[in-house]
């Protein structure tokens, strides 16, 4: 089932493009249809799971098959409760971006089959327990997002798209270095992150330690992405479309951070703890200095892309937090590593959402300037209340996921970094005035032009609203997504400390 979860939006892909018959609309519609499946296969994926869950340290719908003997390398798949979460994000997504796209959109077909072929290659990186595997799908989800930015980005989409596939590529190349030190400390040589976790090959070995470590959180944080990495992200997000946008920050920015949970922490824990306060430090900067950035910003899209800088900051100062060694701190670690994985899940809901509205926004004046608006509450009221939703969740409001995720990490963090994690609480001050200014500009005055707004249409609303929704409930009954995680979270916080 989960090899199927995996390559059935890609068999779909290669479909739609083999078949040239087929009209826009049903192409729109069986890409739809397509998402749907693929939620309904992670529900029955989660009941299997929550049923009969595995073992610490082990993993469920397990399936194992040679494919580089030569190398040991295989097509080794599985879920546990840090992957399990970021499989049914990435379906939810996916569906709601189909269902957004049933609006007007050029060139259908490719679109279609990128965004199917794009599903495939992100599912695929949370279920590889291979480092080949890994990087091979981590990669092709950088080809797959250079062309949706490159084919249906905005002005200055081609110079974007570029930037945005050299740097991560370059971050790609740092990961296969540190995957190659692993392979050779490995003995007998083994690319099997299963294998690799139980070995642990660098334990005391300093020196190619901190050359694996260094490696592999520089690809990640690349691809996170954390100061002072980021750079890439503002251009990419302002030019993708809407679409693209909602799954480059709901889905491939969590791609870096699973990472640090899948790979970088259980496999080389020595040289995590060494270099724990360093990735502390690096999450905070990018706390403050995402939130501070975008609270200059007068292009929403652009100040969005910002806090999405501050918000992953949070998740880079939980997984460094629980690398610091502590009296007491096996509860802190499991905490904040249970909050970096509830943030990955609760970021992508809410900023999938706030850059499909964003879509709304371009779709109506062509422009994301907020100077450009005013006064849209009385002319699109969903829309108005839609956005407030979106915004209160995006600054940690209690009753939305992002304050579950977001106490859990400063809880958490607090025991083995008290003074960054207090360094750190003003960014919540910060995204606070950021989002309810922009809110104000947006929405409440007098409308800037006479020309009316259009409110959300229905598929607009059956792809953001639903977002919200899901954001809700795991704000007010966090236990089934806590339930989940917080086993393979103990499990990893026993491994860092070994």
């Amino acid at each position: 089932m989960l090899s199927v979860l995996v390559f059935l939006p890609l068999a779909a892909g290669a479909a739609l493009l083999a078949l040239p018959q087929l009209g826009d609309g049903v192409i729109r519609w069986a890409w739809v249809a397509i998402g749907a499946v693929e939620v309904a296969l992670t529900v029955a994926l989660w009941i299997g799971f929550t049923r009969n869950p595995p073992a610490a340290g082990e993993f469920a719908y397990e399936a194992h098959h040679a494919w580089i003997p030569s190398l040991r390398s295989g097509y080794h798949i599985g879920v546990d409760g840090l992957s399990l979460p970021l499989l049914a994000l990435t379906t939810v997504l996916f569906l709601a971006c189909s269902i957004y796209a049933l609006r007007r959109q050029d060139r259908v077909r490719w679109f279609a089959a990128l965004f199917l072929f794009l599903e495939s290659v992100s599912l695929g990186v949370f279920v590889a327990l291979d480092l080949v595997l890994f990087f091979v799908f981590f990669d092709l989800t950088i080809v797959a997002m250079y062309f949706v930015i490159n084919g249906w980005g905005h002005a200055r989409a081609r110079q974007a798209a570029l930037q945005f596939f050299l740097y991560t590529f370059i971050g790609s190349l740092a990961l296969l270095l540190g995957f190659i030190v692993l392979y050779l400390a490995a003995d007998p040589h083994t690319f099997d992150i299963v294998e690799l976790t139980a070995a642990n090959p660098l334990a005391g070995n300093a020196a190619r330690g901190t050359i694996a470590v260094v490696a592999i959180v520089v690809g990640l944080a690349i691809k996170t992405p954390t100061f002072p990495f980021h750079t890439w992200l503002p251009p990419a997000h302002t030019e993708a479309p809407a679409a693209g946008s909602a799954i480059l920050a709901g889905v491939l920015l969590k791609l870096g951070t699973y990472g640090f949970l899948r790979i970088a922490m259980p496999l080389l824990p020595e040289a995590w703890r060494r270099y724990a306060l360093v990735l502390v430090i690096l999450g905070v900067i990018s706390v403050l200095y995402g939130a501070l950035v975008a609270l200059a910003q007068t292009d929403l899209k652009r100040m969005i892309a910002y806090t999405s800088v501050n918000h992953m900051g949070y998740i880079v100062l939980a997984v460094g937090a629980a690398g610091l060694l502590a009296d007491n701190s096996e509860h802190a670690r499991t905490l904040a590593i249970t909050g970096a994985v509830t943030q990955m899940v609760s970021h992508g809901l809410i900023t999938g959402a706030l850059f499909l509205l964003t879509g709304v926004l371009y779709e109506r004046r062509r422009t994301y300037d907020l100077d450009a608006f005013g006064g849209l509450a009385g002319q699109a009221p969903v829309f108005a209340a839609t956005t407030a939703a979106a915004f209160f969740a995006s600054l940690g409001l209690p009753g939305f996921s992002g304050f579950i995720a977001e106490f859990q990490i400063f809880v958490g963090s607090f025991a083995p970094a008290p003074i960054f994690t207090a360094l750190a609480l003003p960014g919540i001050l910060l995204t606070a005035a950021l989002l309810l200014r922009a809110y104000q500009r947006l929405f409440l005055g007098t409308a800037r032009t006479e020309t009316g707004f259009a409110d959300l249409t229905a598929p607009e609303a059956m792809s953001i609203i639903p977002l919200m929704v899901l954001s809700v409930a795991i704000g007010i009954l966090p236990r089934f997504l806590l339930d989940v995680i917080e086993p393979a979270a103990r499990a990893l916080a026993d491994l860092v400390v070994r």
